[in-house]
């Protein structure tokens, strides 16, 4: 790995000084070039001398949004600049995303396994989305519940031999849709009376005899989904 400039971001003394330590026993081809606790210092810094990258706390002040804008302003003034997540937001999944939305090269969470030169150096390399361990493990085990999700519900469809509009019915139900709006839709071509009568034919399809009498719009939902035929993460409408 080649020499290169680092700025690092953090506003945790104790925490600072150990990410230094990690630079300077693990890592020196890099050149800590300065460092700071708040946005106010860091663009201080960058106005000073651009680095090559920048080692980035997600929580600055108490905020946990701060980092996502200072990632996504120095992405797009410097775009050269390569940049690191390293955050203790060991469980803000939604946070993830934001920043690397927002151009970040990698994310390493604060945990048993902290940073080290193969992190750095991938990143230096110019690869993407570089994970160490911890964050890699909670992106399998999405993957993994993602892809069952998906074979269960195929299995499902094939098993109540359901077809599209099915599908399409089940979701706009779900979604709080009535029978007039979604025979509206453009890629609906029935009538009221007609989804009334394919609501009666899912209640048939997916419940025992014994358990139809009463059965309702929402039960049929509820069922659709406790059976994998809809998944909550996949409500989307149709265009109208």
């Amino acid at each position: 790995m080649k020499h290169f400039k680092v700025i690092i971001v953090e506003d945790v003394p104790l925490e600072l000084k150990g990410t230094i330590g990690i630079f300077s026993q693990e890592i020196p081809e890099a050149e800590v070039i300065g460092t700071a606790m708040t946005e106010a210092e860091f663009w201080s810094l960058l106005e000073k001398e651009v680095p090559h990258l920048v080692l980035l706390d997600l929580g600055l002040g108490g905020s946990t949004t701060i980092g996502v804008e200072v990632c996504r302003k120095l992405k797009r003034e410097h775009p050269e600049v390569r940049v690191l997540i390293f955050t203790g937001e060991v469980t803000n999944e939604r946070l993830w995303v934001d920043v690397l939305d927002a151009g970040a090269d990698g994310i390493i969470l604060k945990t048993d396994e902290m940073l080290t030169q193969v992190d750095v150096q991938a990143v230096m390399e110019g690869k993407r989305m570089v994970f160490n361990t911890p964050i890699l493990a909670k992106i399998v085990e999405r993957f993994r519940h993602g892809v069952l999700a998906d074979v269960r519900r195929q299995d499902a469809l094939i098993q109540y031999e359901m077809d599209e509009y099915d599908e399409r019915f089940l979701r706009h139900l779900a979604l709080g849709y009535t029978k007039e709006m979604i025979a509206s839709l453009k890629g609906m071509p029935f009538g009221v009376k007609s989804l009334e009568r394919r609501q009666n034919d899912l209640i048939s399809r997916l419940f025992q005899p014994e358990e139809r009498s009463g059965v309702n719009a929402t039960r049929l939902v509820v069922k659709a989904l406790e059976i994998g035929l809809i998944h909550l993460d996949q409500l989307e409408p149709d265009e109208e």
